[in-house]
Parts: structure tokens; C-alpha cells; sequence
């Protein structure tokens, strides 16, 4: 082990082929994120890492702390590192959760009957890429489910989630009930998910783990993002809609690409490599013009809204079961603002 500017520590290992730093962390909880607005949570996010083990092209998190103080001390000890291509873990992650929910003498700080929050996990990282970092998320829900109330919103790629699932529900009967398991997917395509989402399990397979989950009485909710521009937004709904049995789901949320920073142009070269250059040119259509990425964005959100209407949600946010993440301007707002009871989320 050596560390670099007396703060990180570095392992000579790799996970899902990346270099793994551990990082010194202050905390892990964050009770007031704006994943509120997209209501996933009721403000509490936690997190154990803070760069992933996959590497998706259109993913926004190296634009959002790419320039943090660890990561620069990372790139002085080797400026060849680059951030897609490690994976940052927040040392002691566990405890300082246990720590940030209970005060000085130990005693749970958030254990009123009345607080049923929704925490949500991960605002920066996949809960469960690995067996280990799975692992270390069931310890996570586990602090969480001893010292409060609340319930917990998991997101994920992997195919690991029926383990979290069967987990937890061994540990006490009842806690599995306060877990919603999303499994997140922008496409029924295996080839074009491995194109933009490298590391990844193929998409059919984390499908199947989501018939699991849901063959197995647990709860789950549908994460339908990012999706590429298509031509045939009606069909696209229906299908996943049919993959994903949403008739079983809580809720459904839905997104269009909203990539950050050079995710744009990883996302289009990684679909041209990919073999897919009439989708890589769709979509650069949809990045080099507003018009039209509103255009795109609107008939995405028309075609889910036709499948879910009148559909009501079942977890404790209720409202449409519908919701579309949406980034508005006051040019576009209107529009969107006018479609709220469909499902239609501005943010």
C-alpha cells in the first residue's frame, strides 16, 4: 500500500478490470439531494463510492465531480489516470453511515415512527457491479434498517440485486418489504447496451434478474433511461413495457439521453465503433440541435405516457406511475408543465 498526498490509499488490485483507490470520506448520507425532485427519495441519498465500476459513455458523473480534491491528488501521483478508468471507494463507508444516523452516545437519530423517508442508493455509483461492493450495499440497508424507519430505493445494472434481496430478507422478516429494486435500462438491444455501457451485464440477463425479483414477491420500480433516439417510439414503449412486466412495478421512470461534458461525443463514437452508425447519426442529430432533442424528448415521453396513462403509482410518492425525468427552460416548460398528470417530472 502507498498513499498519495497522505490522504489515499491504492491497492495494487483491480475490480471489473479498473484500479481501485479508497478514498477518506466525511460522509456517505446526503439528507438533502435534489434526487428529491426526481422522486426517487424524499431527499436522503447514500452513497459507498464515488467513481463506478462500469463505464457507461453517457455518463454524467465525471462532469459532476471529476474535479474533486481526491481525484486531483489521484492525477499528481499519476496524470495518466483517467477518470472512467478507476473506481474510487470512500473508506469505512459502513461506519460512517452508522455514525451520520445516530449522535454522540450511539442512540438512532431518525428512528421516529413518523419518519418514513425513502433513502436512495447510488446518486454516483452501481449499488451491486461485484460481489463485493453487493455485499457491502446489504451491510448499507442493514444500518439503515436497524436505525430508522426508513425505506430504501436501489438502482442498478448488475444482475446482483437477487442477492441483496435474498439477503436481506434472511436477516430479518419484514426488512425486504421496505426495498424498491430498480433494474435500469435505456434498451432491449444486448449489442447496443454493450456499445454505450461497457462492463455491464447484458441486457437480457439483468432483465431475467428482474423477473426474479418480481416471481419472488419483492418490490420493484422500472428505469427506463437513457434512451436513443428511435423510429418508433410507440413500439419501443410497448415493448419495454412487456420485457420489463411494469404491470408489476410500483412505478416507472423514463429519461431521455441528457449526457454531460464529452459524454456526447463517447456516446456517439462508442455506438459508430459499436457497428451501429444509423443510430450514432440519429443521435448526433438530437445533440447538435435543440429542436430537435426536444422533439425527440417529447415523442419519448408521448409514447410511455400512452402506455401508462390513467396508471396510478403504489409506493408512498403515489401520483402517475408514470414518471418522466424532464430538464425544462422557460421556452419549453409550458409544454411539459401542461402534461404533469401524465407523468411528465420538470426539472
Amino acid at each position: 500500500m502507498r498513499y498519495l498526498s497522505g490522504l489515499l490509499a491504492w491497492w495494487v488490485m483491480k475490480m471489473n478490470t479498473k484500479a481501485v483507490y479508497e478514498v477518506p470520506a466525511k460522509s456517505v448520507l446526503n439528507l438533502n439531494s435534489g434526487f428529491r425532485k426526481k422522486k426517487l427519495c424524499d431527499g436522503p441519498t447514500f452513497t459507498a463510492g464515488t467513481s463506478c465500476c462500469y463505464s457507461c459513455r453517457y455518463c454524467y458523473v465525471e462532469d459532476a465531480v471529476g474535479k474533486t480534491t481526491h481525484f486531483q491528488d489521484i492525477l499528481k501521483s499519476d496524470p495518466s489516470v483517467k477518470f472512467a478508468g478507476i473506481v474510487m471507494r470512500r473508506k469505512n463507508a459502513v461506519e460512517i453511515l452508522r455514525k451520520q444516523l445516530t449522535n454522540s452516545k450511539g442512540m438512532p437519530k431518525y428512528l421516529s415512527e413518523s419518519d418514513l423517508r425513502v433513502v436512495y442508493a447510488s446518486p454516483l455509483v452501481d449499488v451491486a457491479p461485484n460481489l463485493t461492493l453487493a455485499n457491502e450495499t446489504v451491510e448499507m440497508i442493514k444500518v439503515v434498517m436497524s436505525l430508522t424507519n426508513w425505506e430504501v430505493r436501489l438502482l442498478s445494472k448488475s444482475t446482483f440485486l437477487p442477492k441483496i434481496a435474498a439477503a436481506i430478507a434472511e436477516l430479518k422478516k419484514g426488512w425486504e418489504k421496505r426495498i424498491m429494486f430498480g433494474v435500469s435500462t435505456g434498451t432491449l438491444e444486448d449489442g447496443v447496451a454493450r456499445a454505450i455501457e461497457v462492463g455491464t451485464p447484458l441486457v437480457s440477463k439483468r432483465i431475467e434478474s428482474l423477473h426474479w425479483l418480481q416471481d419472488n414477491g419483492f418490490r420493484t420500480y422500472g428505469m427506463i433511461c437513457p434512451s436513443l433516439p428511435c423510429n418508433d417510439y410507440p413500439a419501443f414503449a410497448k415493448d419495454m413495457a412487456a420485457a420489463l412486466r411494469t404491470e408489476k412495478m410500483e412505478s416507472v421512470y423514463a429519461e431521455a439521453l441528457n449526457a454531460r461534458g464529452e459524454s456526447f461525443e463517447q456516446t456517439y463514437n462508442a455506438l459508430t465503433a459499436g457497428g451501429y452508425r444509423n443510430t450514432a447519426t440519429d443521435f448526433q442529430g438530437i445533440t447538435k440541435n435543440k429542436q430537435a432533442w426536444e422533439t425527440y424528448s417529447r415523442a419519448l415521453f408521448s409514447a410511455h405516457a400512452d402506455v401508462y396513462r390513467n396508471q396510478m403509482a403504489t409506493d408512498r410518492a403515489l401520483g402517475p406511475k408514470l414518471r418522466f425525468l424532464q430538464y425544462c427552460n422557460k421556452a419549453t416548460e409550458p409544454w411539459w408543465n401542461s402534461r404533469v398528470q401524465d407523468g411528465a417530472v420538470i426539472l
